[in-house]
């Protein structure tokens, strides 16, 4: 296949890790994909001479670095890695043990500085590549009785702002997606956690969450939909620093952009009175 690409992905054996691999495959392109269960990940994406299933957990940096080094040895190089392994986590903070905000953090944030860290030094020996963090459009405007999801996914978008800048001299691209709501299973158990430890007095997070959860399997975006934009994405010679996918993401970035200007202008008096 000409202009054959190596990605790299993880969390792909189900939502939109799952759709980008069989959308990868389907092109002719190669994929090395994680997954904490390999047999999961083999029955939900096939066998292809093109794919490359790996069993890591992103917490353990180990496995990641494995994972990582397999892939060079399989395809010859990795063209594109996405970090896509993540959860949802909601309750309000008071709601939410240390330990249960610390594995979430160590998931998708720390997972994903694992891959990131131990992808580099292949990236920059080529002197090419494209990374993408999955974000959530939960990381650029948060919403009621998602704080902890949302410090996550707000980590993520920081995080690519200024990685970007960091290997930008070594010819590697960065780009953070923001996805809305996917026709995936992220609103189910085994993708969304919703603590037990409920208190009483948090009635608008409890009726956020009953609302979410309604919404599974009724989200307006099309997971494959997504993968063939993330596809095109890389394609781009100028590809962007920030990607939101779904018409609801970008309607609710820009209602963001909205109140931002309404309250820094609002305040701009305030805020200039502390210059000497």
């Amino acid at each position: 296949m000409e202009n054959k690409q190596i990605w790299f992905i993880t969390g792909a054996s189900k939502g939109l890790g799952l759709s980008l691999v069989k959308s990868l495959l389907n092109a002719g392109h190669a994929v090395a994909a994680t997954s904490r269960k390999l047999v999961e990940l083999v029955a939900a994406a096939g066998v292809d001479d093109n794919f490359l299933p790996l069993q890591a957990d992103v917490k353990d940096e180990a496995a990641i670095a494995s994972a990582i080094k397999s892939t060079v040895e399989k395809f010859g190089r990795i063209d594109v890695v996405v970090n896509n392994a993540g959860y949802g986590i909601g309750g309000s903070i008071e709601e939410l043990s240390h330990d249960e905000t610390r594995v979430s953090f160590d998931v998708n944030v720390f997972g994903t500085l694992n891959v990131i860290r131990q992808a580099m030094p292949y990236l920059r020996a080529q002197r090419s590549g494209h990374i993408i963090n999955i974000s959530s459009i939960a990381g650029i405007t948060a919403n009621t009785g998602w704080a902890i999801y949302a410090a996550t996914k707000y980590a993520i978008v920081g995080l690519t702002e200024s990685l970007a800048t960091d290997i930008k001299e070594f010819g590697i691209k960065a780009t953070v997606v923001a996805p809305g709501g996917f026709r995936t299973n992220f609103l189910e158990p085994d993708s969304l956690y919703i603590t037990n430890n409920t208190i009483d007095a948090y009635t608008a997070v409890r009726e956020t969450h009953t609302r979410y959860l309604k919404m599974s399997g009724a989200q307006a975006g099309d997971p494959d939909k997504a993968a063939t934009a993330m596809m095109e994405l890389v394609n781009l010679e100028n590809p962007p620093l920030y990607l939101l996918l779904g018409s609801d993401a970008y309607a609710r970035a820009n209602e963001k952009l909205e109140r931002l200007n309404t309250a820094f202008k609002q305040y701009e008096s305030l805020t200039k009175s502390t210059d000497y």
